[in-house]
């Protein structure tokens, strides 16, 4: 996954999408960006902020999944 700060990188927020489309059912998020469908869905119209706020949380559901 690309690295991204969302505190601290200035400027237009990347998707964190990595072309590994798939959602697992046990987590309910993408094994690739560990995104949810609702986050996946919005994305393309949300605000710089909201997108800021999905990268805090895919952090954080990092470090619970493989740390």
């Amino acid at each position: 996954m690309k690295q991204f700060d969302p505190l601290h990188d200035p400027g237009p927020v990347p998707s964190p999408c990595i072309n590994v489309c798939r959602m697992n059912a046990a987590t309910g998020l993408c094994e690739g960006c560990l995104r949810t469908i609702d986050e996946i869905v919005r994305w393309g119209g949300a605000a710089d902020e909201e997108k800021r706020a999905v990268w805090v949380e895919i952090a954080r559901r990092q470090e619970a999944l493989f740390e």
